[in-house]
């Protein structure tokens, strides 16, 4: 654990995840997230309505911050799909190239397999003829990097099985989808995907960030595996379904509840 108490983990902010000077440097162990997709889902007050250079932009910034509040060694994953088809943009592509750019070091990405759980309707696009056949994305990436090192600067108690650890550090992962409908958010991420990755990249206490937080599936999971957390999202709406969410698991195991703070204020 890269700290000891502080107040401004277990809680979740109603804030632009490219200002969270209400983090401090360097304390975060793990970012897990996955960015809005900015094609015309309705994200609430997440502006789908930019342009690629301007969304591109946004993103930059955020990674920026990450980078500020990861401890050196520390690990970002990022879930992210290609988007659009004319032309099909490469988004993890461009992510790459941001990380690279910030000095992230990039330690490889997965592959999440989702065929099993997607149902047989088609891309748009010619129907059984070589006209514009479109092909069907079936798969996410998740992107993973680190800060300066690439090992953790501390020890501590790990929850990850022999079995586990052979499984997770394979590049493709099969799991499936949830659903958006049931979840209340546009581009929701099973809760296998978080903890998976919380398990294999950090220590029991560790300190995990989401700063597109959403309906708060990265915390619930952080919760549940004894991490600490932080959720980050511009949208006051979803910042109170992910407190009713956590409020619901914190008080089922006997919690004490959960703290949903402003931006604007220190913690």
């Amino acid at each position: 654990m890269t700290g000891g108490r502080c107040m401004f983990a277990n809680r979740i902010y109603n804030a632009d995840a490219r200002d969270m000077s209400f983090i401090p440097d360097g304390v975060v162990d793990l970012v897990v997230t996955s960015p809005p997709y900015n094609v015309g889902k309705k994200y609430a007050t997440h502006d789908d309505s930019l342009s690629m250079e301007e969304y591109l932009d946004m993103l930059e910034q955020v990674w920026r911050e990450c980078y500020r509040v990861l401890a050196p060694g520390g690990r970002i994953a990022i879930n992210v799909a290609g988007v659009d088809r004319k032309p099909y943009l490469p988004l993890h592509a461009y992510i790459t190239l941001q990380m690279i750019r910030l000095g992230f070091k990039m330690r490889g990405e997965i592959i999440w397999n989702k065929g099993a759980s997607v149902g047989v309707s088609t891309a748009w696009g010619s129907w059984c003829s070589p006209s514009n056949p479109t092909l069907r994305d079936l798969h996410e990436y998740i992107l993973v990097f680190s800060k300066e090192d690439w090992r953790m600067r501390h020890r501590g108690e790990t929850d990850l099985t022999p079995q586990e650890f052979v499984t997770y550090t394979k590049s493709i992962w099969e799991f499936p989808t949830v659903s958006a409908k049931k979840v209340g958010h546009p581009a929701p991420f099973p809760l296998e995907l978080p903890a998976r990755l919380i398990k294999l990249y950090t220590y029991k206490g560790d300190l995990v960030l989401d700063p597109f937080n959403g309906s708060g599936t990265t915390c619930l999971a952080a919760a549940m595996l004894g991490r600490r957390w932080i959720g980050v999202d511009i949208d006051p709406g979803y910042c109170a379904l992910a407190e009713r969410n956590m409020r619901a698991l914190l008080e089922g195991a006997g919690g004490t509840g959960l703290d949903v703070a402003s931006g604007a204020a220190g913690a």
